[in-house]
């Protein structure tokens, strides 16, 4: 345990579900574990029972939050809940907290394993509809320009594009209809009333949920207890600014109680919301302070990983580490403190703007 994790609560100690089995962590909601072959080897997903109305009257069975990824072995521990966990009920509805392939990748499989509709936010539908369509701009092959445009090599760039299918890959498909979810909405689950969280820069409209008579908190991959979570800037979106959403979004759980069990996508169940919130705050403070003063000179988002990263990354996390370190950037391109210069070579680097200077809204710099 590190010292940040040190001031959180682990509700449950080092307890954990095996594969294929469950774990109750409140009244009527179980938590389970799938396995993913990453670095970040698990995501957590949860079931509710749950009752809803249908055309055949009131139906009484489980909601399943979060899906895990599209592989046999997921789908063979799914098979053992249903057949071990479920107490002989249904799955009357699929909900994705958002449109990442560990979140929605076996969502249209349950859907129409069970006949339940999916729960989606329209920013996190549209968006893994897209994705599994690997539609121009949105495959693959996107990323290689944009990330030579911040400094990649031909040899890097080569590993990258020979992941050109891994969205659809975990992926495969998506339900072709949805229920949407909305922001500050009240969703019935379980007899009880939970509101609906947006949260952005981590994915398009994230929604957590937030159970006040429970005092749980299902925050899928916005408030992590462990690690932070990545937020990038990648090909279809160029000039975003995700620091600044996902800091602003944090700002939002404050109003939780302090005492409330958070169910994260990654990591253990925890006590200590507003503790972890300033961790993650700092530690975005920081990561910025780090990155504008290297910009002293000139740097590229390449340039920046050892930086920000102090560890091998493998051509996985290589992505990520480009897309977060170049969010940094842009952060402070937007703030008005870096400005970005693209040279003869073709790439963007960022360097600290001169205290003569004065920058117009879009961050550029006027002297």
């Amino acid at each position: 345990m590190n010292v940040l994790e040190a001031e959180l609560t682990y509700v449950f100690g080092e307890t954990l579900p095996e594969p294929g089995t469950v774990m109750e962590v409140a009244p009527g909601i179980l938590w389970l574990r799938m396995g993913l072959p990453f670095a970040l080897n698990h995501v957590n997903l949860w079931l509710v029972e749950d009752e809803v109305e249908t055309v055949n009257g009131q139906v009484h069975g489980w909601t399943v939050i979060d899906c895990g990824i599209d592989n046999d072995d997921t789908r063979q521990n799914w098979e053992t809940i249903f057949a071990s966990h479920l107490k002989g009920l249904p799955i009357v509805r699929v909900l994705i907290t958002h449109s990442h392939p560990d979140h929605v990748g076996l969502a249209d499989w349950l859907c129409q394993r069970w006949q339940a509709p999916l729960l989606a936010t329209t920013g996190e539908y549209g968006f893994a509809r897209m994705m599994s369509a690997a539609l121009p701009g949105l495959d693959g092959m996107a990323s290689a320009p944009h990330f030579a445009r911040h400094g990649l090599t031909d040899a890097l760039l080569e590993k990258l594009q020979g992941r050109n299918v891994y969205y659809q890959t975990l992926v495969p498909s998506v339900p072709h209809s949805y229920i949407r979810l909305q922001d500050r909405q009240t969703l019935r689950m379980g007899g009880r009333a939970w509101e609906v969280i947006t949260g952005f820069g981590h994915s398009p409209e994230h929604a957590a949920l937030y159970c006040a008579q429970l005092g749980v908190l299902i925050s899928g991959d916005m408030v992590l207890p462990r690690i932070s979570t990545n937020v990038s800037v990648f090909a279809v979106e160029p000039e975003a600014n995700p620091v600044q959403q996902y800091v602003d979004s944090l700002q939002r759980y404050l109003v939780l109680p302090q005492d409330t069990l958070v169910l994260p996508s990654h990591g253990k169940p925890f006590k200590g919301l507003h503790q972890r919130i300033k961790q993650l705050t700092d530690h975005h403070r920081d990561r910025l302070a780090e990155v504008l003063a290297a910009c002293a000179v000139p740097q590229s988002a390449v340039d920046i990983l050892p930086v920000m990263f102090h560890r091998p990354l493998d051509t996985h996390q290589l992505g990520f580490a480009l897309g977060e370190a170049l969010a940094h950037f842009h952060k402070l391109w937007f703030d008005g403190t870096l400005q970005r210069e693209r040279g003869p070579d073709n790439v963007y680097r960022f360097r600290q703007v001169a205290q003569t200077g004065t920058v117009s809204h879009t961050g550029h710099t006027r002297t």
